[in-house]
């Protein structure tokens, strides 16, 4: 009992270190560095090296918290496998993998071993442990962060062939290094204690990684039913980290029950088990939303409390010693992915462009990389501890480096775009708005308010501007074909007219004919002239029906109303145009769309459809969306290329 109420009161104490991790993280994002370089240099100031905040034998007590991590870590990696979103770069994603994997590998092998006896604890073993470790190390450095790689290309709103392959590398590397070190785990064990290759051993790994792939399958099959059920968002987030936690505890136990009973050390990757299932639920389920919701929001805390931890336990007397080892570490990976991104790059058909700079992606390392480390020090205490002091101080490096390096390549290659940098439409979004009065001052603002350009065009003079200096308001004498040019009205995605019936059809008329049939917005006065209008594809606003569908449409439907009016802060609507070939053809439940977006409808052509899951999307589709300012964005970036 004494040993839960000290466990306890080390949680306590962790969770004020956590909170005093996540306000310091920020301070690192304005030196331009990722939050969790913050988090892991945070935890080596708390841990038992600095200001011993975190003594050494209380991280051993808080390491269930590693493995709930660890298990979560898998899971966020594996949702970002989503086959349907990768189809069209498959090549050049297969063939970038096989650069980065088996030459990154390779010259990982070769270059820890010929340093191998100036790494203090690899000094005078075995020609055959050094091997081992050498290929455990290497396995490493192919491991690349799925979370770095998505906190950039969010920053950064990165869309185009040389993102989209590098973010299905990334993700596909870390599944297959998992398998890999499934295979090589077990192989340098049996190495290192001295037990022979034999026919038996190659078959108990084979039983491994089979084992290891039959449970991801039905830990799948759990998730779903956990995802199922009728509870709170928040009862399910616990079961399923406590299900991935529960695969660390099974894992360990079938382990030792092996060893006791047979005499062999049967190990099935958690990491592996963990990854296939929530592959299983992200391709094979309708669960996908909830799942990748709860993936999205529990993250940030699961980043928090991992690296925090993992920077407490590097071991800082150690990394003194041997720093000029990890620089060397570093410089052997670099070079390996320099030359596996071009190699897979060439194989794969790329531009030259993105070959030269194919490498620059995959240098960031964190979740994947750190949790394999973890596992190999646990495993082997005689040596595990140096060895990940070592290794960590790579990773760390790494994070530094790599995440600069991917938002400059991702610039370079016209991809980024950021606020400031290249534009996200084709043209600006634009409105002109013909008439100056009250409700034309007020429809500008709450349009600017929305990213838009909007100009007012009116011809009258001697109006007090005093009062909507916010506001860009042009005086003309007439209107006519010159006036329009000189408003750039063939630019513009909209024209509203608040004038007479007469003088709002002579605009319209002269924007149909000239410019083409525009998004043409009319304030009717009188509905003599609404046949008119609408023969021009204008649409048409009556005041006095409009206020009565208005009140209608409160009486019958209140909530639905006040979102397409925009009168919740939290929800707003736009109309996007797919533009994204990659998005032809596919069906909307396909899509990775975020969990609070909904989509009204769709426009192709004349022809408005109501849309379900099994609607088809196609290329130039308007479709009317409602969600968050943020979320939009996001699905803005998705279907604009």
């Amino acid at each position: 009992m004494e040993q839960y109420f000290e466990t306890i009161r080390l949680l306590l104490a962790f969770l004020v270190i956590l909170i005093a991790a996540n306000r310091i993280s920020y301070m690192f994002l304005k030196v331009k560095l990722p939050l969790i370089t913050g988090l892991l240099i945070t935890g080596v100031f708390a841990g038992p090296f600095i200001l011993q905040l975190i003594p050494k034998a209380s991280i051993t007590h808080l390491n269930f918290l590693n493995e709930i991590s660890l298990a979560f870590i898998a899971f966020a990696a594996g949702s970002e496998l989503y086959l349907k979103e990768i189809r069209s770069r498959m090549k050049s994603i297969i063939w970038m993998t096989f650069g980065q994997l088996v030459i990154t590998f390779v010259i990982g092998v070769v270059g820890v071993y010929f340093i191998a006896d100036y790494i203090p604890f690899m000094d005078g073993m075995e020609t055959r442990s050094k091997i081992a470790i050498a290929v455990l190390v290497a396995t490493i450095f192919v491991a690349r962060s799925p979370s770095s790689a998505i906190a950039v290309i969010n920053e950064l709103r990165a869309k185009g062939p040389f993102t989209q392959t590098a973010m299905g590398v990334t993700v596909l590397k870390d599944v297959l290094v998992i398998i890999l070190f499934a295979i090589n785990f077990s192989l340098a064990g049996a190495t290192i204690t001295g037990e022979k290759f034999d026919f038996f051993l190659f078959l108990v790994v084979l039983l491994e990684l089979a084992g290891s792939f039959l449970l991801g399958y039905v830990l799948g099959k759990v998730l779903e039913i956990i995802l199922s059920i009728k509870a709170t968002t928040n009862v399910k987030t616990v079961l399923i980290l406590s299900v991935g936690y529960g695969v660390y505890v099974f894992s360990s136990f079938v382990s030792h029950w092996s060893e006791g009973q047979f005499g062999v050390h049967f190990h099935m990757e958690p990491l592996l088990i963990c990854i296939i299932g929530s592959f299983v639920v992200t391709n094979y389920s309708k669960y996908r939303p909830e799942f990748l919701k709860i993936i999205h929001d529990t993250g940030p805390y699961i980043y928090l409390t991992f690296f925090t931890l993992t920077g407490a336990g590097m071991s800082m007397d150690i990394l003194m010693n041997v720093w000029q080892i990890a620089l060397a570490l570093f410089a052997i990976r670099l070079l390996g992915m320099v030359l596996g991104g071009y190699v897979g790059g060439i194989l794969g058909g790329d531009p030259m462009k993105y070959n030269r700079i194919s490498w620059m992606p995959y240098v960031t390392q964190a979740g994947v990389g750190l949790g394999l480390v973890t596992e190999i020090a646990g495993s082997f205490p005689s040596w595990g501890e140096e060895f990940a002091t070592i290794i960590i101080a790579v990773i760390v490096l790494n994070q530094i480096v790599g995440p600069p390096l991917f938002k400059w390549s991702i610039a370079h290659v016209d991809e980024d775009h950021s606020k400031g940098s290249t534009p996200l439409y084709d043209g600006p979004r634009d409105a002109i708005i013909f008439g100056l009065e009250g409700k034309a001052i007020a429809l500008a603002r709450t349009l600017m308010k929305n990213g838009w350009q909007v100009k007012i065009a009116t011809n009258m003079s001697n109006i007090d501007l005093s009062q909507m200096k916010d506001v860009d308001i042009h005086f003309v004498k007439d209107w006519s074909v010159e006036t329009l040019d000189k408003l750039e009205t063939e630019k513009a995605e909209a024209i509203v007219t608040m004038l007479s019936d007469k003088e709002s059809f002579k605009i319209c008329e002269l924007a149909y004919e000239t410019y083409g049939t525009k998004d043409m917005v009319v304030r009717l006065n009188d509905r003599t002239y609404y046949d008119q209008f609408v023969k021009l594809g204008a649409r048409i606003v009556e005041p006095s029906m409009a206020i009565v569908n208005l009140l209608d449409q409160f009486v019958r439907s209140p909530s639905t109303t006040s979102l397409l009016l925009g009168m919740e802060e939290s929800q707003t609507t736009a109309e996007i145009e797919v533009r994204d070939p990659d998005i032809h053809g596919m069906f909307i439940r396909d899509l990775r769309l975020p969990p609070d977006i909904i989509i009204l409808s769709i426009k192709r052509g004349e022809q408005i459809l109501v849309s379900h899951g099994y609607t088809r999307l196609r290329k130039h589709d308007l479709v009317n969306i409602v969600g968050s300012k943020e979320s939009l964005e996001q699905v803005r970036m998705r279907f604009e290329s």
